[in-house]
């Protein structure tokens, strides 16, 4: 347990010491499209989906205030320079501002992506949003943006096989047209985490099997399965990022199986335990766990 608190006081302090402008500045798509006239060519290095964020972050640089809850409200509400503007007139709000560079950028990236379409080229090959992305959710340390193959509904379960809990009553899939992240695979399954359609996050496993074509990704995940203590009443919950949905209670004495510590702006334990019989997984505080022999 001193380890993890070592690990949580580190990440704390890393948090702390990281300049605000620079995080700003890291999250733009390209930085200076509103100084700079850009080129074809470096349009043409990002794929057709991405394009339509550059066209877009053009915009939101004045506060443009997008269709909420589509995919750029989304989006640029999770940066850190964004900020809506207030204007009842919101185009005109953001179209006055907006100098000659930036419309004749806005220009070019439409140029751009009208070439595509013409071409029948989604550009596949060229960078994409979500390289450097974690969707919009206080996503995990660890887990990272993966392509998935395209048009598929894949099952989801709370632990590396078809015997652990599964979300929404039996029923949580995730989309692999969506933006899905991935943290490794266990046993031939894949832990991912995702968006669901009611705006929460879950995170789950995936069999590989059920995965038509390939997944970029060779991490392998490597867990304690250590005996840990609950010393404090807490939530087990699938959705460390949002909405931290209760899956069930834990009391102050209860224990359960400890295999890691994942943290975003906070420290979970995952750790797993039985619901009625079935094995489940899932997060808790990580204050609320002590490791046996502590």
């Amino acid at each position: 347990m001193k380890e993890i608190r070592r690990r949580v006081c580190c990440l704390l302090l890393s948090l702390m010491l990281l300049p605000w402008a620079a995080v700003a500045e890291q999250s733009y798509l390209i930085r200076d499209s509103d100084t700079r006239l850009l080129t074809a060519e470096e349009l043409w290095a990002w794929d057709y989906e991405s394009l339509g964020y550059v066209l877009n972050e053009i915009f939101a640089r004045h506060g443009y205030n997008f269709i909420p809850g589509q995919k750029y409200d989304y989006y640029f509400r999770c940066m850190p320079w964004y900020t809506p503007n207030e204007d009842s007139n919101n185009q005109r709000a953001c179209y006055s501002q907006l100098s000659d560079v930036e419309w004749a950028n806005e220009r070019l990236v439409k140029e751009v992506r009208q070439q595509m379409r013409d071409l029948g080229t989604t550009n596949p090959d060229g960078r994409s949003v979500w390289d450097t992305f974690s969707t919009g959710f206080d996503s995990l340390q660890g887990f990272e943006y993966v392509k998935m193959p395209a048009v598929q509904t894949l099952a989801v379960y709370s632990g590396p096989g078809y015997q652990y809990w599964r979300g929404a009553s039996g029923k949580a899939c995730v989309s692999t047209n969506g933006n899905v992240l991935a943290a490794g695979w266990e046993n031939g399954w894949l832990l991912v985490m995702y968006e669901t359609n009611n705006g929460s996050v879950r995170v789950g496993y995936v069999s590989g099997q059920d995965i038509k074509g390939a997944v970029p990704m060779n991490t392998y995940l490597t867990f304690e399965y250590t005996t840990a203590q609950v010393v404090s009443d807490c939530q087990l919950t699938d959705d460390p990022a949002r909405c931290y949905a209760s899956v069930t209670s834990l009391r102050a004495g209860d224990t359960v199986t400890y295999l890691t510590t994942y943290f975003n702006n906070s420290a979970w334990a995952y750790v797993e335990t039985a619901v009625n019989g079935t094995s489940v997984r899932g997060f808790v505080p990580a204050s609320s766990l002590a490791t046996q022999g502590e």
